[in-house]
C-alpha cells in the first residue's frame, strides 16, 4: 500500500500514501452504496409491478381457465 519505515522504534507510514489509500477506500465505498441503491430501486420497481399485476388480474377467471370443472357445482347430502 504505502512505504513503511521505522522511526524511533515506532512504525510510521508515508502521509501521502495514507491519504491516497483513504481516498480510494472512500471512492470504493461510495460506488458500492450507489450500486446498492440502484439495485434496491430496481427491486422496489419490480415489486410494484408484481403487485399491480396481481391487483389487475382476474383471479377467479384464471382459476376457472386452469381447472374449469372445479367450483361450478356443490354436492350436498342430508
Amino acid at each position: 500500500m504505502g512505504s513503511f519505515f521505522y522511526n524511533n522504534g515506532g512504525l510510521s507510514m508515508d502521509i501521502a500514501a495514507l491519504s491516497i489509500a483513504l481516498s480510494q477506500a472512500s471512492v470504493r465505498q461510495e460506488a458500492s452504496v450507489s450500486i446498492m441503491k440502484k439495485t434496491m430501486d430496481q427491486a422496489e420497481s419490480n415489486g410494484d409491478g408484481v403487485v399491480k399485476l396481481l391487483h389487475s388480474a382476474n383471479v377467479k377467471a384464471m382459476e376457472q381457465s386452469v381447472q374449469p370443472h372445479i367450483g361450478g357445482t356443490i354436492d350436498l347430502k342430508m
